[in-house]
């Protein structure tokens, strides 16, 4: 019996892409075709002009076809990431080319902040997404209509399919071809690329918005410095208003709206931080590390690294940890 045509995976290649947005996915698909025998998938990689693409670390490769041509039978649509899209102009004959092919695949999406460029189609309005947890803030504001998941590293939502930064592209391919395939060739193809078939935590525990530059004026800033060296101080709203000079009221206005965040949110957030550079070290126990943080007890590190990190402090400690006690 003859085998059924292969399923097209475009995988579209922004100028200065994440090389791991593109090989991550193709290397699923090219291994589910071995674990099969057959060619399921033909993956080919568009540039937007006809000209090799220069990744952003600087390798290069040619791509398969470009956005100047039409493709025929495209099953999935992805969009690659790049760390120059949150600031890059708006290509409105690239976002055309991405309405027109999307409306004729079965399932489209994104990887990374891929996700920024898809947007603009306007075919994820109203959908679930997720992205880079860097981006994440700036996609929910600039599309408001999105339910933009930010721990998450995949989200489906009807035909949209959305990873999360860099490697979580693989996620989501070993995910797609679940769907296609059913759940023993999925696991056999991450088994054989030495990846997760289905990924703990999310990629909250990955983030650093704690390492962020202090904001706002001079004497804001010198302040988010002191906490961030003293988490385990007393830092409440009527202790850092005095350390600053102002009255509590006018401090928690002034710090939310040049900061961006309540005192109470940047605190926990600090706290968090110095929680995790100590669980990363491995030598203390999480009771030992709420208790140099700040917290009364391991409850309260338990239920802030969960709000912050989407894991508790023991499994963030069981998985990043590089020197034990």
């Amino acid at each position: 019996m003859q085998s059924p045509p292969p399923l097209t995976v475009a995988i579209v290649a922004p100028p200065g892409v994440q090389m791991l947005d593109v090989s991550g996915p193709a290397d699923v698909f090219a291994e589910a075709n071995r674990q099969t025998r057959r060619e399921v998938y033909r993956v080919l990689t568009v540039g937007t002009a006809p000209l090799a693409v220069t990744a952003s670390s600087g390798m290069r490769f040619l791509p398969d076809r470009s956005t100047l041509e039409n493709l025929e039978r495209i099953d999935t649509l992805l969009v690659a990431g790049s760390p120059d899209l949150s600031s890059a102009a708006i290509d409105y004959s690239l976002l055309d080319w991405l309405r027109r092919h999307a409306a004729v695949s079965r399932r489209y999406g994104s990887i990374c902040s891929g996700a920024l460029l898809f947007a603009q189609t306007g075919l994820f309005e109203g959908r679930r997404v997720t992205t880079h947890w860097k981006v994440a803030g700036l996609l929910a504001e600039r599309h408001p209509s999105l339910q933009v998941e930010a721990d998450a590293f995949v989200v489906r939502d009807g035909p949209v399919c959305t990873a999360a930064g860099v490697t979580a592209g693989m996620d989501l391919a070993i995910a797609l071809v679940e769907e296609d395939l059913g759940r023993d060739i999925a696991m056999a193809v991450a088994a054989e690329l030495v990846v997760f078939y289905r990924r703990p935590g999310g990629q909250l525990q990955f983030s650093r918005h704690g390492e962020a530059a202090p904001a706002g004026r001079g004497a804001l800033q010198e302040l988010q410095r002191y906490v961030a060296a003293h988490p385990a101080e007393e830092h409440s709203v009527t202790a850092m208003a005095e350390r600053v000079g102002m009255s509590p009221r006018h401090f928690a206005r002034i710090f939310r709206h040049e900061v961006g965040m309540t005192p109470a949110e940047f605190v926990e957030t600090m706290r968090v931080e110095a929680a995790r550079r100590l669980l990363e070290e491995g030598h203390e126990t999480p009771k030992r590390v709420a208790a140099r943080c700040g917290y009364a007890d391991a409850n309260g590190l338990r239920r802030a690294f969960m709000r912050r990190v989407g894991v508790t402090p023991a499994e963030y400690r069981k998985r990043h940890a590089h020197a034990r006690a």
